[in-house]
């Protein structure tokens, strides 16, 4: 369907993220069952929960504007998801695993970060500030996640280099 209007372009990127956030919840749960440190198990745990309030700040952003909340499949977050389940089946030892978990899941909130940024301007631009609020409020939880990650991953890093030693 071609996207003719500048209200198609927008819904057109929120059903993108509400894929790309429902996706992402599912790898979430199956990199939960696969890690092994307890730092990133205690953070993916943490983020699950923001994600699923997540999803329904995005059903709220739908209603605002008056429509249903639907789901535009997203090539790059099946992507993203598909790239870390094949992570999760070729580490060859759980230091490995917890790091490449890690990796996939900075992939994950950088992804979406800059979804939600494009979606405030928007919501900016068309003067809806409820919408902007709630996209900001996910935007917020995205960044800290993504802070959490990356200073997570030089300790994962060592962890699995001592464990090669």
């Amino acid at each position: 369907m071609a996207i003719k209007t500048t209200q198609e372009k927008y819904l057109h990127e929120l059903g993108d993220i509400y894929d790309a956030e429902n996706r992402f919840l599912k790898g979430q749960q199956e990199m939960l069952q696969a890690a092994t440190d307890a730092t990133l198990k205690a953070g993916i745990e943490k983020h699950i929960a923001e994600s699923e309030q997540q999803v329904a700040n995005l059903e709220q952003v739908f209603q605002l504007l008056g429509e249903k909340a639907k789901a535009e499949p997203c090539d790059a977050a099946k992507g993203i998801v598909t790239e870390g389940q094949k992570n999760l089946k070729e580490a060859g030892t759980d230091e490995i695993r917890d790091c490449l978990i890690g990796s996939s899941l900075m992939k994950v909130e950088h992804y979406e970060i800059v979804s939600y940024r494009g979606l405030i301007v928007g919501a900016q631009a068309m003067g809806n500030k409820e919408v902007a609020a709630l996209l900001q409020q996910n935007l917020q939880q995205e960044e800290k996640t993504a802070q959490q990650l990356e200073t997570n991953a030089p300790k994962l890093l060592k962890r699995a280099m001592q464990a090669e030693a």
